[in-house]
């Protein structure tokens, strides 16, 4: 994840949110293997878990009239998985001057190996219009202690730019 600074110009590497997630008896398919549906699951709990760090309160965005929403979700499978293995899973945000934001996920086993990739394409719809935000960022700021560990600098203005 990268942090621009507004001030100093500087390019700060802040290592992803990561949770490490087991692999339970009722997320096993018929093959033997984690169900598909579940990484999904895993990634969208992984996101909850990040937001939650950075200290965000959804409910508060809610209230103000606004609420996140995934406009499409993409699953690249790499490497199966089976009951009794333990995956962590990241959680990255990825900001533009646009509607819309991307959120990027990796299942990686213990090892270190890529089990699977999850992209959620995301906004934040005002609930009263039925419509996307210009600019969803600045929405997530103003609920959130730590924005920067959503990838977003506290001083984000209209059109996305750093202030």
């Amino acid at each position: 994840m990268m942090i621009f600074s507004h001030t100093l110009k500087v390019v700060i590497t802040v290592e992803p949110f990561s949770i490490r997630i087991p692999v339970r008896d009722y997320e096993i398919d018929a093959q033997g293997h984690v169900s598909a549906v579940v990484y999904q699951q895993w990634a969208h709990y992984s996101s909850m878990e990040c937001i939650r760090n950075a200290g965000a309160r959804v409910d508060e965005l809610v209230e103000k009239g606004f609420g996140p929403i995934d406009l499409e979700v993409t699953t690249r499978f790499h490497r199966e998985l089976r009951l009794g293995e333990e995956v962590d899973v990241t959680c990255e945000f990825e900001w533009n001057s646009g509607r819309t934001y991307r959120i990027k996920q990796e299942v990686r086993k213990v090892d270190g190996s890529l089990a699977a990739e999850v992209i959620t394409l995301g906004a934040v719809l005002d609930l009263a219009r039925r419509r996307m935000v210009p600019h969803p960022a600045e929405q997530i700021v103003a609920v959130t202690e730590h924005p920067e560990r959503l990838g977003i600098s506290p001083n984000v203005s209209v059109g996305g730019e750093q202030s």
